[in-house]
């Protein structure tokens, strides 16, 4: 079951919860045209850079990439220097991106309900681990980096 209890699984979800919305339950609403696709590209995009920026210190440290897997290292180089969870935050940054590109209007509250999901499911869990393991290192780093931005 872990296997399949993980994030981008959790995305793929709501990614299909605002499809279904936007194609079968528009009710007329709409973000708008140009100025929204853009925007849904940008953040689609840096949640794409976002997700291989933390991939790369992954393989760079040679520690599991997996949020039920026990750490080799603890990562504070490239992106996690500012942010703890930047993959994490690519996955919102992603579900927004996509809600504005489907015109999903009904599905917006989904993504603090993702973002509650990925804090009581994986972070607060993962964040633990890592305290367990790094002690100190983990307590300095959680004071200097911010959980999300």
């Amino acid at each position: 079951m872990k296997r399949i209890d993980v994030p981008p699984v959790w995305l793929i979800g709501f990614v299909i919860l605002a499809w279904l919305q936007s194609r079968y339950f528009p009710m007329g609403l709409n973000f708008g045209g140009g100025l929204s696709d853009l925007l849904a590209g940008l953040l689609i995009g840096g949640g794409i850079i976002l997700t291989a920026l933390a991939v790369v210190e992954f393989r760079k440290h040679s520690t599991t990439i997996h949020p039920h897997g026990t750490p080799a290292s603890l990562i504070r180089s490239g992106i996690f220097k500012r942010s703890r969870n930047p993959i994490y935050l690519a996955n919102v940054l992603i579900l927004s991106g996509l809600i504005l590109l489907f015109d999903a209007v009904l599905a917006l509250p989904l993504i603090p309900i993702f973002v509650w999901v990925l804090e009581t499911r994986f972070i607060v869990v993962e964040e633990s681990r890592l305290r367990r393991e790094f002690r100190a290192d983990f307590a300095r780093y959680e004071k200097q980096t911010r959980r999300w931005l």
